[in-house]
C-alpha cells in the first residue's frame, strides 16, 4: 500500500483514540460511561444504532453474500430495518414510560425490575456471552479487511492490531466515544460509498455488460435464495431489536420517547434499502472482478481461490487508485470497530452493573465506579481478541452470537412486558431452555427437518416452557412486576 494511503489510515485510527481520550477526561460516573448521561439527540443515536448493527457484517458478511448469491443477500439486512421498527412501535414506548429504567444502565435490569435477581444474573450472563462474541466477529472482520488490503500483514497480525485500537479508545472513552465516533465512522463510511468504492469498481470489472457476462443471471435477481434463508433471518435478526444490550443503553441514553423512537426509524431505514444494496454490491463487484482473472497476482487465480468475506478488500486494493484507497479502507475500518466498540461496551455493562455487584466482599468494590467499568472493559476486549484469534468467519460467527442470545432471552423479554403472569421460576426455566436447546441442535452431527436453523427450535422450547410454567407457579408466586429495586453504583 502507498505511503499516502497508509497515512490516511494511520490518521483515521489516531484521532479515534484522540475522541477516547476526550470523553476520558469528560466521564465522572457510570451513568456517563454507560448511557451518555441520558442527554443524546436522535440524529447521533440512530446513525449509531446503524453503524453498530452493520459493521463486521456489513462489511465483511453481507459482502462474502453478494459474492455467494448476489443483491438477493440484502434481505438480511430488510430483517433488520423490520426489527428496528417493530421495536420502535412496541418495545420502546414501555420503556420510556416505566420510571423505573429512568436510572437504568443494562438490559438484564429489566428481568430484575420484572422478575427477580436470579433471573437477571442469568439473562446478564448470557447477553455478556452473546456479547463477547459479536466483538469477537467484528475484530475479526476488522482484521480480514486489513490483511486481506495491506501486503504483508497476516491475519494474526491483522487481529492483534485491530483489537487493540478497538480495545484501547472504548476503555478511555466510554458510550459518548462510541456514539459520537460512530456518527463521524457512518458518515465516513457513506461517502467512501457512494463517492468511491461503488462508482470506480463498477468502472474497473466493466459495467453492467461484464457483470451479466460474469456471474448466473439469478444473481441479479431478489430471488436466489431458499425460504429457510429467510426464516432463519428472521428469527435471528428481528427479536435482537427486542433483547440488544447496545440497543438499550442507546435507550436510556435517549432523553424521552420521540427522541428514541426518532432514533429506530432512522436507523431502519439506512439499514434497508441504504445499507443492504451497497454492501451487497461491493461483494457482487469482487465476484465479478474474481471471475475476470483480476486477483490472480494475489495468488487467487479464478473464484475457488477466494474467501468469499476477502473478496471485497481484494477489490478494493486491486481497483481503488493511492489515496482513494486510504480513504475507502477508513470507510470500512470505521464500519468494524463502529460495531467491536458498543459490543464492548455491552458485554462491560452486563458484568460491571448486573454480575460483579453479586459478588459479596469482593476487593473490587474498592475501586471507583468509572475506573472498575475500565478495567472490565479491557479485560473483556482482550479475551474477545483472543477468541478471534480461533475463529475463521465472520457472519457465522456473528449470528451464532444472536442466535444464542435470542434463544434464551426474546421470550422472556416479551412476557415481562405483555404477558403479567410470567414468574422468575418460568423465566429462568425458559432462558435455560432457549439456549441449551440450540446449542445442542448446533452441532454438525445433528440433522434438522426441513434444514431448519436450531434457534427456531430453541424460541419454541422457550416460549412453551415460559407458558407453562408460568401458569404452573403464578399461584403460588407472588407479583413480581414494577417492584423490584434498582441497584445503583453510579457515582
Amino acid at each position: 500500500m502507498h505511503p499516502i494511503d497508509l497515512a490516511i489510515i494511520f490518521l483515521y485510527l489516531v484521532g479515534l483514540l484522540a475522541f477516547g481520550t476526550y470523553f476520558f477526561r469528560k466521564n465522572q460516573t457510570a451513568e456517563d460511561y454507560y448511557v451518555g448521561g441520558r442527554e443524546m439527540k436522535s440524529l447521533h443515536v440512530g446513525l449509531s444504532v446503524v453503524a453498530t448493527d452493520v459493521g463486521g457484517g456489513f462489511s465483511i458478511g453481507l459482502g462474502g453474500l453478494g459474492f455467494l448469491i448476489g443483491v438477493s443477500g440484502s434481505w438480511m439486512l430488510f430483517t433488520g430495518l423490520l426489527g428496528a421498527w417493530s421495536a420502535a412501535v412496541f418495545l420502546i414506548p414501555k420503556i420510556k414510560a416505566n420510571p423505573f429504567f429512568d436510572r437504568a444502565l443494562t438490559f438484564p435490569q429489566l428481568f430484575e425490575h420484572f422478575y427477580d435477581r436470579r433471573a437477571a444474573l442469568l439473562a446478564a450472563v448470557i447477553s455478556g456471552t452473546g456479547y463477547i462474541g459479536f466483538t469477537s466477529s467484528q475484530i475479526l472482520a476488522g482484521a480480514k479487511l486489513a490483511s486481506g488490503t495491506f501486503q504483508g500483514i497476516g491475519l494474526e497480525q491483522a487481529l492483534w492490531l485491530m483489537g487493540g485500537i478497538a480495545i484501547l479508545y472504548t476503555v478511555l472513552g466510554g458510550i459518548k466515544a462510541v456514539i459520537y465516533t460512530d456518527t463521524v465512522q457512518w458518515a465516513i463510511l457513506m461517502g467512501g460509498l457512494v463517492f468511491i468504492g461503488l462508482p470506480i469498481a463498477y468502472v474497473q470489472i466493466g459495467g453492467l455488460e461484464a457483470i451479466r457476462a460474469s456471474v448466473p443471471a439469478e444473481m441479479l435477481t431478489l430471488t436466489n435464495l431458499v425460504w429457510q434463508d429467510v426464516l432463519y433471518w428472521t428469527v435471528t435478526i428481528i427479536p435482537i431489536w427486542f433483547v440488544g444490550m447496545t440497543l438499550y443503553q442507546r435507550i436510556y441514553a435517549c432523553k424521552d420517547e420521540k427522541t428514541a423512537r426518532r432514533a429506530w426509524y432512522i436507523a431502519g431505514w439506512f439499514e434497508w434499502p441504504v445499507m443492504a444494496f451497497m454492501g451487497v454490491l461491493l461483494g457482487l463487484f469482487a465476484r465479478v472482478a474474481a471471475e475476470q482473472g483480476m486477483f490472480a497476482y494475489l495468488g487467487a487465480a479464478d473464484v475457488s481461490q477466494v474467501d468469499p468475506e476477502t473478496g471485497l478488500p481484494m477489490l478494493l486494493r486491486t481497483v481503488l487508485p493511492v489515496g482513494l484507497l486510504g480513504l475507502m479502507m477508513a470507510s470500512y475500518f470505521s464500519a468494524v470497530l463502529s460495531t467491536a466498540d458498543s459490543c464492548l461496551m455491552a458485554a462491560s455493562g452486563n458484568v460491571v452493573s448486573d454480575i460483579l455487584p453479586r459478588i459479596p466482599g469482593a476487593p473490587f468494590r474498592r475501586l471507583s465506579p468509572i475506573r472498575l467499568s475500565q478495567i472490565a472493559t479491557l479485560l473483556l476486549g482482550l479475551g474477545a481478541l483472543v477468541l478471534a484469534t480461533s475463529m475463521t468467519n465472520v457472519l457465522d460467527l456473528m449470528l451464532a452470537s444472536y442466535a444464542f442470545m435470542v434463544s434464551g432471552l426474546f421470550v422472556p423479554v416479551i412476557g415481562a412486558l405483555y404477558w403479567r403472569r410470567g414468574t422468575p421460576a418460568a423465566a429462568i426455566a425458559s432462558m435455560v431452555a432457549g439456549g441449551s436447546v440450540t446449542l445442542l441442535l448446533s452441532r454438525d452431527a445433528v440433522s434438522l427437518p426441513l434444514d431448519l436453523d436450531p434457534s427456531l427450535f430453541g424460541i419454541t422450547a422457550s416460549a412453551l416452557l415460559f407458558v407453562a410454567l408460568s401458569l404452573a407457579t403464578g399461584a403460588n408466586s407472588p407479583p413480581t412486576h414494577e417492584q423490584q429495586p434498582i441497584p445503583t453504583r453510579t457515582s
